[in-house]
């Protein structure tokens, strides 16, 4: 008896559940033939056999959950059609018979080497292409590999419709690949004016690749605000030169938001998260990245243990990092490991964003400009005001409308307090 067992399908895929068995207990089945079928969260996959018998055993029914290297079944390899040896009988002679042994014995054995080569082949075809078994009949049937046959099913299942339009337009197919390898470099460099092409560098295809990823991963939605700064550039102003003789670096704004968002987050834990597979990670340490723009590209570097630092290790981590990674001294471990980013658009004069999150965080902080605005106060007089609008997008796979809009109000409060976060740091 041989075994039956879920086969390692790809790296990121473990488990499954049997769909259904494409043969039933008894049938003879081949080495490579496709046996059952198996539903992953990604796509639906065929098993094949390993091995040629009968099937003997069923151990798995459809619609039971499996995991790479169960055993799902066996095979009996001895299971083949009995009576072979009596076809002998019927003899004529035994010089006859040692002649056509002696001539069809080398005859048999080329065949025999020929014929695991094949069956290596069908195997590898069916492994790489996925299709159901009526699709892989009719393609048996008119000698189609299907390794040629492009899908029209989302997941790239063939079907047998898939099939028979192969069929149909195979003749056709050849010069629209031609015409189609012709289009792409005339799309490149065809322009009517001057152009100058640049190589994208590594930093920037791994931003680019990073950016798409998080938006056709996360579920990302961003809410907005806008805080009072007068307190804050009060309290900066009145304390900016002892801070500067005391510590040696000068008291900015990204200190206040870098205390108002660890303040925020210790209210709201699901922000300061990330998602691994079905669970919720939820850190107990606050890592806080700073959007630092470079020539190359931008860079978050991470302000480590940012609640246990003041507001001058703040400032004087923020500067170290921004100066490595203008210097293009970052290494990767100043890079890996955030658990939240506060990027400041502000600085080039933008006034309203929607930041995109750095996966695998759930929440991005956004800065934006100081601009001057009449702002209604609760006496009702009008007052201009130093007013910035702040956005945090967010990930709604775990983070929920609510939990986001008071997690923007509570950094709101902190700002237009800025004494509370002195006192904390």
């Amino acid at each position: 008896m041989k075994e039956i067992k879920v086969p390692e399908l790809a790296e990121s895929i473990t488990e499954g559940t049997i769909a259904e068995w494409l043969v039933k207990k008894g049938d003879h089945v081949e080495k490579g033939d496709p046996i059952l079928e198996l539903e992953t969260d990604k796509v639906n996959v065929e098993v094949n056999a390993e091995y040629s018998g009968i099937l003997a055993e069923i151990l798995k029914n459809a619609g039971e959950d499996v995991e790479v290297g169960d055993v799902v079944g066996h095979v009996d390899e001895n299971g083949e059609a009995k009576g072979s040896d009596d076809t002998s009988s019927d003899q004529t002679s035994t010089e006859e018979k040692k002649e056509e042994t002696e001539e069809e014995k080398p005859a048999k054995s080329d065949d025999k080497s020929k014929e695991p080569e094949k069956t290596n082949e069908s195997s590898d075809k069916s492994q790489s292409a996925v299709a159901s078994p009526a699709a892989r009949k009719r393609a048996r049937e008119l000698g189609i590999d299907l390794k040629d046959i492009s899908s029209r099913d989302p997941l790239g299942r063939i079907r047998p419709e898939d099939v028979d339009a192969h069929a149909q337009g195979a003749s056709d197919q050849e010069p629209k690949k031609e015409k189609k390898k012709e289009t792409k470099p005339s799309e490149k460099t065809e322009f009517d004016k001057p152009v100058e092409r640049v190589k994208m560098s590594r930093r920037r295809q791994t931003i680019a690749k990073r950016l798409v990823d998080a938006q056709q991963t996360a579920a990302m939605l961003t809410t907005f605000n806008e805080v009072d700064m007068t307190a804050v550039m009060k309290l900066r102003s009145e304390r900016k030169d002892k801070f500067l003789d005391k510590h040696g670096v000068k008291l900015g704004f990204m200190s206040f938001f870098t205390k108002a968002v660890v303040g925020a987050l210790k209210e709201f834990p699901l922000i300061n998260a990330e998602i691994q597979d079905n669970e919720i990670v939820m850190k107990k340490f606050y890592d806080i990245g700073i959007a630092v723009s470079t020539d190359d590209g931008l860079v978050v570097p991470v302000v480590r243990d940012a609640d246990r630092l003041d507001f001058a290790g703040v400032e004087s981590e923020i500067g170290r990092l921004g100066k490595k990674a203008k210097d293009k001294e970052l290494q990767l471990g100043d890079l890996q490991g955030g658990s939240f980013t506060i990027t400041n658009g502000g600085i080039f004069g933008s006034l309203l964003s929607t930041p995109i999150i750095n996966s695998p965080q759930v929440g991005i902080l956004g800065m934006h400009t100081i601009q001057k605005r009449p702002i209604a106060m609760p006496d009702d007089s009008i007052e201009v005001r130093p007013m910035m609008y702040i956005a945090m997008s967010y990930d709604h796979r775990i983070v929920d409308g609510k939990d986001a809009v008071q997690f923007l109000v509570r950094i709101k409060e902190l700002l237009e307090d800025p004494y509370d976060l002195l006192l904390e740091g």
